[in-house]
């Protein structure tokens, strides 16, 4: 049977799960996948087929279009060490998502349905925890904030006592720190006018996630990108259903 699994921080298991789905569901795969219940409960549809073969074959960068655009295979995949976070991967994982299929679902499973179109809030993603020193500072969040009109303010981060949260608090208005359920952030996050990202996984799935939304992003540049040599490009060239995302120089 396929199967993905390997490494990483949630955002890095989506991705992966993600771009295995992706072939699955070209050629009819049987496959298992890591934390299958959790991403279920997010929203996330991950594909299964009935396909499954006695060869395997490994999955990664190198080769990876060359399988989904094969017309036939003959052979279960494996996704196993490879975190398929080119540009290229991550352009069809966006493509996935936004997909009239997989965004009726996202939505129709979303708790805070109501809120799309319906609100006038921003919702920041601040990485900091083992990042921190790649995180811009409060000079990016606070160039975007003070071109906005918003009503509320809200925030995810693995440090909510970090200066820079501080400093947010200190000169906008009605910020509110979120907790740390990850499924909620997801759902949440998604549905505000506008979306600011940092680096990293997590942030580009809740941008791709963010259909209806305005989003703002880190110009992607070797000062903020912690993998910048490993071929990792999963923010550039991206749209909402609004407009193209808003990359920032800074």
């Amino acid at each position: 049977m396929s199967k993905v699994n390997g490494e990483g921080r949630l955002g890095n298991i989506i991705i992966r799960n993600l771009a295995g789905t992706i072939i699955a569901k070209k050629h009819n795969l049987q496959i298992t996948y890591q934390q299958y219940d959790f991403i279920n409960q997010i929203g996330i549809q991950l594909y299964t087929g009935t396909q499954i073969y006695e060869k395997q074959k490994r999955v990664n960068e190198a080769n990876y279009f060359q399988i989904l655009n094969k017309d036939e295979i003959d052979f279960n995949i494996e996704i196993v060490k490879s975190y398929c976070q080119t540009k290229q991967i991550t352009d069809e994982i966006y493509k996935y998502l936004n997909s009239t299929e997989n965004i009726q679902h996202f939505v129709n499973n979303n708790k805070y349905k109501d809120r799309y179109n319906n609100n006038n809030d921003c919702y920041i993603h601040i990485r900091l925890g083992d990042m921190k020193d790649w995180n811009p500072g409060f000079k990016y969040y606070n160039y975007v904030l003070s071109n906005l009109k918003y009503d509320n303010i809200y925030i995810s981060t693995e440090d909510n006592d970090h200066i820079i949260i501080k400093n947010i608090q200190n000169n906008y208005k009605n910020v509110y720190i979120m907790n740390n359920d990850l499924i909620d952030i997801f759902k949440f996050a998604s549905t505000c006018k506008y979306v600011i990202l940092s680096y990293g996984t997590f942030s580009a799935l809740i941008g791709y996630l963010s259909f209806y939304s305005n989003v703002y992003c880190l110009k992607f540049c070797k000062k903020t990108a912690w993998d910048w040599n490993k071929s990792c490009d999963m923010f550039r060239d991206k749209s909402t259903k609004l407009n193209k995302w808003t990359e920032v120089d800074i």
